[in-house]
């Protein structure tokens, strides 16, 4: 289940680190509803930079960025403040992937979501 992109359009890909308690709740869901997807895991595989532009595109920087989590809490104030724009949000991310809000999944049909919305997902998996 780990591939940057699905080659089955009607597989949602689910990017995230499996250790996240978020991200583990939303394949639970998806599990549960037997709705298939794939896993692209942040620490082993990297992230694509063409999909965080898209991410970025579809959701806005600022909601990929997830301010709230430890890796962006530790992160000194300096490289905090350098953030002001698509630009540095993406240099950011592509070097601290734990930045990113998760899950981001793909969805068929080309729909993209950041974190994990149950009562919006359920429209999407159908």
């Amino acid at each position: 289940m780990s591939t940057p992109a699905s080659s089955n359009p009607a597989e949602a890909v689910v990017y995230g680190i499996p250790n996240c308690d978020t991200v583990k709740k939303a394949r639970a869901w998806l599990a549960e509803r037997g709705v298939p997807y794939r896993f692209h895991d942040f620490k082993k595989q990297g992230v694509p930079p063409e999909h965080l532009a898209r991410w970025q595109a579809a959701a806005g920087w600022d909601k990929v960025l997830n301010r709230q989590g430890t890796t962006w809490r530790k992160l000194p104030p300096e490289q905090q403040a350098a953030v002001h724009d698509a630009a540095s949000a993406a240099a950011l991310l592509q070097r601290e992937p734990s930045a990113i809000k998760r899950p981001v999944v793909e969805w068929p049909g080309g729909a993209i979501t950041v974190g994990f919305a149950p009562g919006d997902w359920a429209a999407r998996a159908g």
